[in-house]
């Protein structure tokens, strides 16, 4: 004897007609169809007016609603199921090329990188369901209301298919400025080395970024000098009315046994808060649709919040955004009315294009309008630096820049959230605008930026400094400066005061670090040329360089001038600025540190991690590992 579930399983099957294999066929045709038409990027996921209000499943019941038998509705509904279990929260999905081939997912590729997530519960996206119970739902609503046995889910089927991953791809839009690797040089034939100052740090939070999040950074992602300059080093302060002091120090190579680094270190004169002049601070806040993810805009608000605790009751603050349009949205207020300035800020909100023209002309502008004698005026930009109306060429916004940099207003950059990260951008905005770049991933980065370091970010020293080091060829044969590609000047610039570089704010630091050949060492890597000029050097036959620094005092034309010599007698010990130096080159390409190593890095920067009160160089030695290990991949 059966029981009931034997008695209605034969009935069922007595029910079920021979498959039709014409209707087959073009119920497939006409799901597949259905998927295709869903198909496409999150914004070709929208609701449009071929696609109403009830969206994917009532699109899919439609389908079914026409498949009047049977036979139609049980091929039609499996090849929902299956579908809709392919379906990503975006509207993603890879279907078969044949109607009965197997899915099969493809093989990650390498471009655009991939984020493998897990589905989430049905309430997390409108889109996203249970493939079986959608299933049974369609057949319940086709069937008078009763679900078929066959089709109802069970609690492990479901959690299978919940569990499947789901493949995101990574945005790779991202722009980054760099060039290749600087080369070594031969001295007796390119003795003068010349560039410009660069105190940002921008490259080294995105590095970060990247290796907290599973990745290698992008090679045109890592500037070495900006991972070395974003850390403290312990370099004598100027005296006197001096606006720096420099520092010179000769160690060898841990990567090359052979050769020298050569380390020039500036330190920066650091005013008394009392001495600073008022400060008129403009936001440009970018409010594009771009910047409504929670790294950007929302984390942008909380930055400003710290910033502004340490502002003082006469300076003034300006809040101008820009979207498809840009306004100003808070006239100069007083930095004592921290609610007024505070509510500006919350009101902020996302969306629309990006006119970043517009919003640095009104900008500009309202800086203008604030300026005093003897203020000092400064634009922070903050952005995830995608310009998509108005000027948007890194060359074309340099030039623009270029022109309103005369005003005396400075423009600092701050960038934010990954994904469309424009930084050729951010860095043109900044090296021409007389201020620094910085990104900002976390909140403690903030708080380094703006609050620990705020008078290096907001108040001027120095403009326009360059380094200019002649190299004595009686004592170097070879060298080579490590970072500072982008930053790079022609040897004439060095006494062209028309010529824009970087600038030094209260207390900052900067350092140069250039590996040498000593003349005669095995390790000189070209040869001797058969008609090559005699070295003649007079009385400096114990220098092994010659170092001039040129700047401008703020709001001066005409630059000073500061010279020392190099004695190859100094001496000093490989510290955690080499042990960077080291990190940043592997993380490119490792072409000069031979077989030197993550592990090697990670020992050195262990044993000269030295005094940490942040814990900014014991993040460094994790970064170190995060690396070694990524790269083992």
């Amino acid at each position: 004897m059966s029981d009931d579930l034997d008695d209605l399983k034969s009935l069922m099957n007595a029910a079920t007609p021979r498959p039709d294999t014409t209707r087959k066929s073009e119920n497939i045709a006409l799901a597949q169809k259905n998927f295709a038409d869903l198909q496409g990027s999150r914004d070709g996921a929208r609701l449009t007016s071929d696609r109403p209000e009830t969206g994917l499943i009532s699109g899919v019941k439609n389908m079914l609603s026409t498949l009047t038998s049977r036979a139609g509705l049980t091929a039609s509904t499996a090849i929902v199921a299956v579908g809709l279990v392919m379906l990503s929260p975006l509207g993603e999905s890879l279907l078969p090329t044949k109607p009965d081939a197997a899915f099969v997912p493809s093989a990650p590729q390498e471009e655009p990188a991939v984020v493998m997530e897990k589905a989430t519960a049905p309430t997390s996206s409108p889109l996203v369901e249970s493939a079986p119970m959608i299933a049974a739902d369609m057949a319940t609503e086709s069937m008078g209301g009763a679900p078929a046995p066959a089709m109802m889910a069970s609690p492990a089927n479901s959690r299978m298919i919940m569990d499947l991953p789901v493949v995101r791809p990574e945005s790779s839009t991202e722009n980054f400025a760099n060039s290749d690797a600087n080369p070594v040089q031969v001295t007796t034939q390119n003795p003068v080395s010349t560039f410009s100052i660069d105190v940002d740090t921008a490259s080294y939070s995105v590095i970060r970024n990247s290796l907290t999040n599973g990745q290698l950074p992008p090679k045109d992602a890592v500037r070495v000098e900006e991972m070395i300059n974003y850390f403290p080093y312990d370099y004598a302060a100027p005296t006197g009315n001096d606006a720096f002091q420099p520092t010179v120090t000769l160690t060898p190579t841990p990567w090359n046994a052979d050769t020298q680094l050569l380390q020039i270190g500036i330190q920066g004169a650091l005013p008394d808060l009392a001495d600073r002049p008022p400060l008129n601070l403009v936001f440009l806040i970018d409010t594009s649709g771009s910047m409504e993810q929670p790294n950007k805009l929302p984390l942008l608000k909380q930055s400003f919040r710290l910033m502004l605790g340490q502002l003082r009751p006469e300076d003034q603050i300006a809040i101008v955004t820009y979207a498809g349009s840009a306004g100003e949205v808070l006239a100069p207020t007083a930095a004592s009315e921290r609610s007024k300035i505070l509510n500006a800020l919350d009101n902020l909100g996302a969306g629309g294009s990006t006119a970043g023209q517009a919003g640095l002309q009104q900008a500009y502008a309202t800086a203008a309008a604030m300026s005093e004698e003897g203020d000092v005026n400064r634009i922070i930009l903050a952005t995830d630096g995608d310009f998509n109306v108005g000027l948007n060429d890194p060359e074309a916004l340099k030039d623009y820049i270029a022109d309103k940099r005369d005003s005396g207003t400075y423009l600092s950059v701050l960038g934010f959230g990954r994904g469309n990260l424009d930084d050729a951008t951010m860095q043109a905005l900044a090296q021409n605008g007389n201020g620094q770049a910085a990104y900002i991933d976390t909140l403690s980065e903030a708080q380094k930026v703006l609050v620990d370091q705020l008078g290096g970010a907001l108040f001027p020293i120095a403009d326009d400094v360059k380094i200019q080091v002649e190299f004595n060829p009686a004592t170097v044969s070879e060298y080579r400066l490590i970072g500072y590609e982008t930053r790079a000047l022609k040897r004439e610039d060095f006494n062209n005061d028309k010529v824009d570089a970087g600038d030094i704010g209260a207390g900052h630091q900067v350092t140069a670090i250039y590996e040498v050949t000593p003349k005669g060492s095995a390790a000189e890597r070209n040869d001797p040329l058969r008609y090559d000029t005699p070295v003649v050097t007079e009385n400096a036959s114990d220098e092994l360089a010659f170092l001039r620094l040129r700047y401008k005092a703020p709001g001066s034309d005409t630059s000073a001038l500061v010279e020392t010599p190099v004695q190859a007698s100094v001496t000093g010990e490989a510290g955690f600025a080499t042990a960077i130096a080291g990190f940043g080159q592997l993380l490119r390409d490792g072409t000069y540190t031979g077989s030197w190593t993550y592990a090697d890095a990670i020992k050195l920067a262990s044993e000269t991690k030295g005094d940490d009160p942040f814990g900014y160089r014991a993040e460094a030695v994790q970064l170190m590992r995060l690396a070694e290990s990524l790269s083992a991949q």
